[in-house]
């Protein structure tokens, strides 16, 4: 072997013992009921002085980069909104969601992959019917759609609010 190669190995031995001795990536505290510091809570308190004292909110906000350049998105609705709400009809949604091999071709797609052929060559998609009868769920729910015949894409405005889901559901470290 060679010393160069060594001094390679040796290098990124280093930089993993480093990065091992850094520990995980702490987790921001989650609620004010945790002990949590008050900078650490930016979004609670932009939200708070946001809406009226006595109205209980609900916010989700994202920025990322996407193929048109930074990519950012806030939405949110008071607590009576989301009441209100026919929660029943957002069912569609939230089952095109529901099944691996679906989060697993938006996971494929947000990363570049774009067509059903593309997919097929991937091992874990099913037969191209079983594909396409997947991707006509996330597209029927609003989860993908075509740039151009074919080629789909996550819609941009659904990067965020997926992203908040797949995060929702993985709850707190």
């Amino acid at each position: 072997m060679s010393e160069r190669s060594t001094q390679e190995r040796l290098a990124d031995l280093e930089r993993r013992v480093a990065e091992l001795e850094r520990g995980p990536a702490p987790s921001m505290p989650v609620s004010e009921a945790e002990g949590a510091r008050a900078e650490d809570l930016w979004v609670l308190k932009g939200l708070e002085e946001a809406v009226p004292d006595g109205v209980g909110a609900v916010v989700y906000a994202g920025r990322l980069d996407g193929d048109d350049g930074p990519l950012g998105w806030q939405y949110g609705l008071t607590v009576d909104q989301v009441d209100g709400l026919d929660w029943s009809a957002l069912s569609g949604t939230l089952d095109a969601l529901g099944h691996p091999v679906r989060l697993a071709i938006l996971k494929a797609v947000c990363s570049g992959v774009s067509t059903v052929a593309e997919l097929k060559e991937r091992e874990g998609f099913g037969t191209t019917g079983q594909i396409y009868h997947h991707v006509n769920l996330l597209a029927s729910a609003g989860w993908l759609t075509t740039r151009r015949r074919g080629h789909y894409v996550v819609p941009a405005d659904r990067r965020v609010p997926l992203l908040v889901i797949l995060t929702a559901a993985k709850g707190v470290l």
